[in-house]
């Protein structure tokens, strides 16, 4: 079964999909491009302060529709931990980590603005969650551009699994992310990747290059 270990397709949660309708419609495109199974990543951050149970519920809510319509996809709850002051010790003080696939947990930078993660060291967290059981994944390594090769070298020495996005190297995000992803694909960095599917145009990007799960 072939596995999107990326995407925010749970309606209302984060600025993924919006309402269940927009998440059905995802779903089906993930079915058509070939995917069994999703592992749905909302985000825990700053802004979208997510827990576990509403993770869950939502979960169980597009799961049920999804039979309805007979739509056939496996949805699994989790993630994707973003790696801040504002919420990465709660998350690990209230124990509100979702792995899937037994142990993988998704994590992320901030994006543009390294200085955000504060005093936490990217590296010692991965090294933390390896140590009580968990593999880290950090997603879309393409997209922190204020990372050099030293700094992505070092946090795949501290154990975590680097994951690409879909559309990152046919420019979805811009020529700089594109070249980027090319580099780090080129030096065999990437582990696996994820569609980090938010919204119809997303699937609309996806498609005009004919993509297809594999």
């Amino acid at each position: 079964m072939i596995t999107d270990c990326h995407c925010h397709i749970l309606p209302a949660l984060d600025d993924g999909a919006w309402s269940m309708e927009e998440s059905v419609l995802l779903a089906q495109k993930q079915a058509e491009w070939g995917f069994g199974r999703v592992v749905c990543t909302s985000h825990r951050s700053a802004l979208y302060r997510n827990t576990p149970e509403a993770v869950i519920a939502a979960c169980d809510a597009l799961g049920e529709e999804l039979y309805k319509q007979g739509i056939p996809l496996e949805l699994v709850p989790s993630m994707e931990y973003r790696l801040v002051p504002e919420t990465w010790p709660d998350t690990l003080k209230n124990g509100w980590l979702l792995p899937w696939e037994g142990n993988h947990i998704l994590v992320e930078l901030p994006i543009s603005d390294g200085s955000k993660v504060g005093n936490i060291v990217p590296e010692d967290e991965i090294r933390k969650l390896i140590v009580d059981g968990y593999q880290p994944v950090l997603a879309h390594p393409e997209r922190y551009l204020y990372l050099d090769m030293d700094r992505y070298r070092s946090l795949k020495e501290a154990g975590a699994l680097f994951q690409r996005n879909v559309g990152s190297i046919e420019g979805l995000y811009g020529s700089l992310v594109s070249k980027r992803a090319k580099l780090l694909e080129s030096e065999g960095m990437y582990d696996m990747q994820g569609t980090d599917l938010h919204s119809l145009n997303y699937a609309s990007f996806f498609d005009s290059f004919g993509f297809k799960a594999n």
